[in-house]
């Protein structure tokens, strides 16, 4: 399985609930982050409990970053867990969730 399969794989397994309600989000893969290199994932845009983007602006955006993920976790199984991992955790911020309650949830 390559990267983007595995996080293909993490979309493809939410709650049929969850994945009906990813409206105007874009799940992406990049090599890292270029300003914090060591960042797995990043949530860019209007968490939905405050609207979510309006109309005219660009669509919420999830990174994936490649790099540090494959670097950190290099067992396959490690590998596809932590993607999946963090997957859920920009998605959780997409859906409104701060640190502290991914954190809650075991999101870290």
């Amino acid at each position: 399985m390559t990267f983007e399969d595995h996080v293909r794989a993490a979309l493809d397994q939410l709650p049929p609930e969850i994945a009906a309600a990813l409206d105007n989000v874009a799940v992406v893969v990049e090599r890292e982050h270029s300003d914090d290199p060591d960042l797995y994932g990043l949530f860019d845009g209007v968490p939905l409990t405050e609207g979510g983007p309006v109309s005219g602006q660009l669509p919420n955006r999830v990174t994936i970053y490649r790099r540090p993920l494959e670097e950190d976790f290099s067992d396959p199984s490690d590998l596809e867990r932590e993607i999946r991992l963090t997957v859920l955790h920009e998605l959780g911020h997409y859906f409104g969730l701060d640190e502290q309650r991914l954190s809650e949830l075991g999101y870290e």
